[in-house]
C-alpha cells in the first residue's frame, strides 16, 4: 500500500513560525507533525510519496530516504496550483490504491484502517456547526451524493478531514477539473468528481484528528498527546529539593537545578538547563540546548531548541521559535478580562482562537527586552526585537 501526504504548502496561517521551516517539521511535544503521520501509517503502508514544495530541502534532510521500513519518495510541486494539482504530481508513482491525506492534520491509525477496506472513501468528523467546513451529503449508506465547501444552508454534520481512499482512477479526473474561482485546482472537487461516478463512501472517524490549521492548535495537538502519556524518563541531572510530579521525560546533558517544581507532563530535551527554584507546568514541551532562568514558570507551551527565557519570566499558553533570548521579566498575558475568546490576526483578519487562554506565537530568533509583555494571542516574526519595557499590543511584523 502506498500514501501520498501533501506538504507543498507555504501554510501562512501559521506564521510567524512557517516562515523559517515547512509546516511538516512544527514540534508538537517530542516529534514533528509528521512523525506523527508516518507513526500512524507505519504497518500500512510501505512507501509514501511527499509531495514538496516550500522549504522542501529541510524536510528532505530531517526525514531521509526511508523512515523506519517505510521508503519515502519526494515529489515537487513547482507551481502552488492547489491540492488537486499537488496530488496529480504523485501520478508516476502509484502502483494502484493508494492514500491521501493532509499533510498538516494527524489522524488516528484506528480511523485509517477501516478506511482502506473501501474502494474509495474519504474520513468524516461529526460537526455540530459544520459551516466553517467541506461538508459531505450523503445517502443513509454514507454514499456521497455532494460535498459543499463552507454551505450556507445545512447539508449535513459530516465534515471533511482531507484524508482519501483512491485509486489511479483520480488522475484522469484531476487532469479535468477545472480551476475553482481560488484559480486552483482543488483535490475536493476531484473527489466529487469521482463520487459521481462510483460509489464513494465516507467514514466517520472514532479515534482523534488534530487539525494544525493555525499555531495555537499546535498546543491542542500537544495537550492530547501529552496527557496520555503515563510515565517519563530522568537521563539528565536532577538536584537535591527538585519535585517532579506525574509523567516527566529529562534529557540527557540536562540539569534541573535544585527548588524547581515540574508538573508533569512535561518533556525536556536534551542539554537544556533549568532553573533553579522553576515551576514547569503541565503540557509544555522544551526543546534541546535551552536555558531556563531563575524563577521562570512555564505552562502549557512550546518551546523549541536554543532558547532561552531569563529569569523572573512567565510564559503561557504559548508558542516559541527557535533561538529566542527572552529577556528577564518577560511577561505573556493570556486571558482577557472580559473571559471572552482569544483573538488572533491572520492575514489582516481577526480570527476566534476559541481559547479563552492563548499567550504569544512568537517566531525564530526574537529577542526581548527585560520586562516585555505581550497581549493574549499575538505574534511576533522572527528575528525582530522588542524596547525595555515594551508592551506587544499589536503583532510585530516584518
Amino acid at each position: 500500500m502506498q500514501a501520498v501526504i501533501l506538504v507543498a504548502g507555504k501554510s501562512t496561517r501559521t506564521f510567524p513560525l512557517t516562515l523559517t521551516r515547512p509546516k511538516p517539521l512544527l514540534p508538537v511535544g517530542e516529534k514533528t507533525i509528521i512523525e506523527y503521520l508516518l507513526e500512524q501509517l507505519h504497518g500500512l503502508v510501505n512507501e509514501v510519496i511527499l509531495i514538496v514544495g516550500y522549504r522542501k530541502e529541510m524536510i528532505q534532510e530531517y526525514l531521509g530516504e526511508k523512515w523506519k521500513d517505510i521508503k519515502i519518495i519526494y515529489c515537487e510541486q513547482q507551481e502552488q496550483k492547489g491540492t488537486g494539482h499537488a496530488a496529480l504530481m504523485a501520478e508516476p508513482f502509484i502502483h494502484d490504491r493508494f492514500i491521501a491525506m493532509n499533510g498538516d492534520d494527524i489522524y488516528d491509525r484506528t480511523d485509517i484502517e477501516q478506511l482502506i477496506k473501501y474502494k474509495y472513501a474519504a474520513l468524516v468528523r461529526y460537526e455540530e456547526d459544520p459551516s466553517l467546513f467541506g461538508v459531505f451529503h450523503v445517502d443513509d449508506q454514507n454514499r456521497v451524493l455532494n460535498l459543499i465547501e463552507k454551505p450556507k444552508e445545512f447539508v449535513g454534520n459530516l465534515t471533511n478531514v482531507g484524508c482519501y481512499m483512491l485509486d489511479r482512477a483520480i488522475f484522469n479526473i484531476i487532469e479535468k477539473t477545472p480551476f475553482s474561482e481560488r484559480g486552483e485546482i482543488e483535490l475536493t472537487s476531484s473527489v466529487l468528481s469521482l463520487a459521481r461516478k462510483e460509489d464513494f463512501y465516507v467514514h466517520p472517524i472514532q479515534g482523534f484528528w488534530m487539525s494544525n490549521g493555525f499555531p495555537w492548535e499546535l498546543l491542542n495537538s500537544q495537550a492530547y498527546f501529552m496527557n496520555r502519556q503515563t510515565q517519563g524518563a530522568i537521563k539528565g541531572t536532577v538536584e537535591d529539593n527538585v519535585h517532579i510530579k506525574n509523567a516527566v521525560t529529562i534529557g540527557e546533558n540536562t540539569t534541573v537545578k535544585s527548588g524547581s517544581y515540574i508538573e508533569g507532563p512535561v518533556i525536556i530535551g536534551n542539554n537544556c538547563t533549568i532553573g533553579p527554584n522553576s515551576y514547569i507546568r503541565g503540557c509544555t514541551s522544551i526543546g534541546n540546548s535551552c536555558s531556563i532562568g531563575h524563577n521562570v514558570e512555564i505552562k502549557n507551551s512550546i518551546i523549541m531548541d536554543q532558547t532561552k527565557i531569563s529569569h523572573l519570566s512567565f510564559v503561557g499558553d504559548s508558542v516559541i521559535g527557535e533561538s529566542v533570548n527572552l529577556g528577564a521579566g518577560f511577561i505573556t498575558a493570556n486571558v482577557r478580562h472580559d473571559e471572552k475568546n482569544v483573538l488572533s490576526l491572520i492575514k489582516g483578519k481577526l480570527f476566534d482562537t476559541r481559547m479563552k487562554k492563548l499567550g504569544a506565537i512568537i517566531g525564530d530568533g526574537v529577542k526581548t527586552g527585560v520586562n516585555t509583555i505581550v497581549y493574549p494571542g499575538r505574534k511576533i516574526w522572527p528575528n525582530e526585537q522588542t524596547q525595555i519595557g515594551e508592551i506587544v499590543k499589536n503583532d510585530i511584523i516584518n
